[in-house]
């Protein structure tokens, strides 16, 4: 029998419909491959390890999702708070149509999510993504602590996407509707932590005092 043709959405589908399945991973390459008839050497011009496409999986959501969103001419004239929340319920909705794949690989393991390494790829994509909203906060003049603000807001926006994740994967409302109410309220609370106006009033007066302090005593 001819071998099939080896893609990345191939292997992706066959690979969490193995996990779904048999509830487990694959023992190996070869085993898996020749499970699906498929050359071995092709799956490698994809993916290095069966770990690493595991990783791609939660990517691919990411990839989806965007590719969604960017089809869509409304979504980019919206601001960064609402491309934001665009996404948040494009990808969950994308999750939902996965969710026994994702409960199957995530469930048990919520109070450590962000260390899987199974999600990794997915914070790449999703940092990345953080950056290109250029979401407004309020700047501190300095390099050194400007440079660690930024990351400290992305690590920030990724704990968020997490805390989220681990909702919906505790959800048990119809149609996980909850989860809607939880991506909304969490936003929100969000913008209006990184409010421009309050942060800059702050910092503007933190700057008359250092500027002052000579002749500041208490």
């Amino acid at each position: 029998m001819a071998k099939k043709q080896t893609t990345p959405d191939r292997l992706i589908t066959y690979y969490m419909d193995f996990v779904l399945e048999n509830g487990k991973k694959p023992t190996s390459v070869y085993a898996f491959t020749k499970l699906h008839n498929l050359k071995e050497e092709d799956f490698y011009k994809f993916y290095a390890s069966l770990e690493v496409l595991e990783k791609e999986i939660f990517k691919a959501f990411f990839d989806n999702t965007f590719l969604l969103l960017d089809k869509n001419e409304e979504y980019h004239t919206y601001n960064p708070k609402n491309k934001l929340l665009s996404f948040y319920f494009s990808f969950f909705e994308l999750l939902t149509a996965n969710r026994s794949y994702v409960v199957q690989t995530l469930k048990g393991k919520e109070s450590n999510l962000k260390s899987l390494s199974v999600l990794q790829h997915l914070r790449t994509a999703f940092i990345s993504y953080i950056k290109q909203l250029q979401i407004e906060v309020p700047k501190i003049e300095n390099k050194s602590v400007s440079k660690f603000q930024n990351k400290s807001f992305e690590e920030a926006a990724w704990i968020q996407l997490l805390l989220t994740l681990k909702f919906w994967l505790d959800d048990t409302s119809p149609s996980f509707e909850k989860t809607d109410i939880f991506i909304e309220k969490s936003l929100q609370a969000g913008f209006d932590l990184i409010d421009i106006k309050p942060f800059q009033n702050i910092l503007d007066f933190g700057k008359f005092i250092i500027k002052e302090r000579t002749n500041f005593t208490v």
